[in-house]
């Protein structure tokens, strides 16, 4: 095996931060997949652009970058173009980032494979409808007239995945490419990644903050640590037997399932639900003209201090459910009932979605829809004190710092705008946000899956301690099992928009009566040393 990409003694210095990158070393050779693992900020996404010859403005760079031979750290703008798109692509972690708004999924997969292919785009659109099934999308032809804002998160990360293959690169860049997606899908990503990378002999660097995912995909292992390398090997290795302390707690930190320890239901009093939901149902207009029904006939209910999690592949309905709830989204049939008050069918006005945010407040899978891109973090923090507690200018002031430090954000940050944070930070703020409204119902939708898995940790312990302070209320939509069964005591499984089993947690992820549910268990995510042992 030839050596594709070969980082040697890289530093990145930046203006007034000093050493973002300091020494690193790696490699990744032909067919081989390596995993970058550390917390969010730790240099992971500024090493892996680093290869495309994406520097920050401004920076101080020493030490090479080199892809098959081309250092990017002083190849022209000309061999860098040539780089991209015949040799390396990169799949970024926020796809809206790397998709044009006002163009088509169709437009977007299409227009290279045409420019510089020499494809007709008859036979470009068929190659991309291909490569769309491939990643595991329905309706596809359907999908090719939708644009951007069209799409779930999870769907259009699937489309930059898609994106990517069609090139043929010799070396994928991964940036935590498999964020949004649900278990059976990212399975299915992960097995179409390495029959790819076997199929064409492709390099891979695949950066993660899911160290079961990292296992079971990639065959060495970099641990990146506030811009450092801090320990590297092989995977099992690196995993099984940590050599730093840093790597020991991001093992141990990392989520499982453990039946024994998901949290008691609250006791049946007979007291009215927080949350009643009564034969739900909603529908959407495709372009084709064809209607979805995104939710069917959902039933449930969620007493006071109950904690409920919802689950499904992307597309499910549980966004949609989510949205419902939080007064974004209207029925179509059914009814919704928050404390007993049934809610009108009907957009709320202001008034009315301000007394619903008093009580109801929603953590986005994006950040970026719960954050003015305007407004630095800890003002907006404190506006939320200010505007549902009534408190005075500093006493909010006081109270978003605390709450921010009490999710991983520092002092140096508050006075940061959205953009100038990870997508990791940019989460935890949005979290702080719907915390400061102090709400008796919180709905996460996907609100840890941007976190790395310290971070998430600290951010899960928080929502616990604040559930037995204040008695909050949780309505979790995730793909993650693992954290299901650390924060709710009941469950609700989605497919295709109706409810296939719903009970305890517990019951279900350990006797599931289901095959459904039970496909959605068997999809984590397994260490290679583990399948081969099996």
């Amino acid at each position: 095996m030839s050596k594709l990409l070969e980082i040697e003694q890289f530093t990145l210095h930046y203006p007034g931060r000093g050493a973002l990158l300091s020494d690193v070393s790696l490699h990744v050779d032909d067919g081989e997949a390596v995993a970058l693992v550390g917390e969010s900020g730790s240099g992971k996404s500024l090493t892996t652009r680093a290869a495309l010859g994406l520097f920050p403005e401004f920076s101080r760079l020493s030490g090479s970058v080199k892809v098959r031979g081309l250092d990017t750290t002083s190849a022209p703008a000309a061999k860098l173009l040539e780089l991209r798109r015949n040799h390396a692509s990169m799949i970024f972690q926020d796809p809206r980032a790397g998709i044009n708004p006002v163009r088509t999924v169709g437009d977007f997969l299409t227009e290279t494979l045409v420019r510089w292919r020499g494809l007709s785009r008859e036979e470009a659109y068929a190659r991309a409808v291909t490569q769309l099934d491939q990643v595991g999308l329905r309706r596809t032809k359907d999908l090719m007239r939708q644009y951007p804002h069209q799409l779930s998160g999870g769907m259009l990360q699937r489309v930059m995945i898609a994106g990517a293959l069609l090139d043929s690169p010799e070396l994928l860049l991964c940036d935590e490419p498999t964020t949004a997606l649900d278990v059976t899908t990212q399975a299915g990503i992960v097995e179409l990644l390495r029959e790819q990378q076997q199929a064409r002999g492709m390099g891979m660097l695949f950066i993660t903050h899911d160290l079961n995912l990292a296992a079971s995909l990639c065959d060495r292992v970099y641990v990146l640590r506030k811009g450092e390398v801090v320990e590297h090997g092989g995977a099992r290795e690196v995993f099984m037997s940590p050599r730093a302390d840093y790597t020991r707690q991001l093992v141990g930190a990392t989520p499982r399932i453990e039946i024994d320890k998901v949290p008691a239901a609250p006791a049946a009093d007979g007291t009215v639900p927080l949350l009643a939901v009564k034969s739900l149902c909603k529908r959407y207009e495709l372009p084709s003209g064809e209607e979805l029904t995104a939710l069917n006939d959902a039933t449930f209910s969620l007493a006071p201090g109950g904690s409920l999690g919802v689950v499904g592949e992307s597309g499910s309905g549980k966004s949609t459910l989510a949205r419902m709830i939080v007064a974004l989204e209207t029925a179509d049939e059914g009814e919704l009932a928050i404390n007993g008050r049934v809610r009108a069918p009907r957009p709320l006005r202001a008034a009315e979605r301000k007394q619903l945010a008093k009580d109801v407040q929603i953590v986005f899978q994006d950040p970026y829809l719960s954050l003015d891109p305007r407004i630095v973090v800890g003002k907006a923090v404190a506006d939320v004190f200010r505007l549902h507690q009534g408190k005075g200018r500093a006493e909010a002031v006081k109270s978003a710092g605390e709450l921010l430090d009490r999710v991983g954000i520092g002092p140096e940050r508050f006075d940061a705008k959205p953009r100038a944070l990870s997508g990791g930070q940019r989460q935890r703020v949005a979290i702080a946000k719907a915390l400061a409204a102090r709400p008796k119902l919180l709905v996460l939708d996907e609100a840890t899956s941007a976190l790395d898995v310290s971070v998430q940790a600290q951010v899960l312990e928080l929502v616990e301690e604040l559930r037995e302070q204040l008695g909050l209320t949780l309505l979790f939509v995730t793909h993650d099992l693992a954290v299901v069964s650390r924060l709710c005591a009941e469950l609700l499984v989605l497919q295709h928009g109706r409810i296939v089993e719903q009970g305890s947690t517990s019951k279900i992820l350990s006797a599931p009566t289901n095959d459904y549910t039970r496909t959605l268990i068997d999809s984590r995510p397994r260490a290679l040393w583990e399948e081969q042992l099996a």
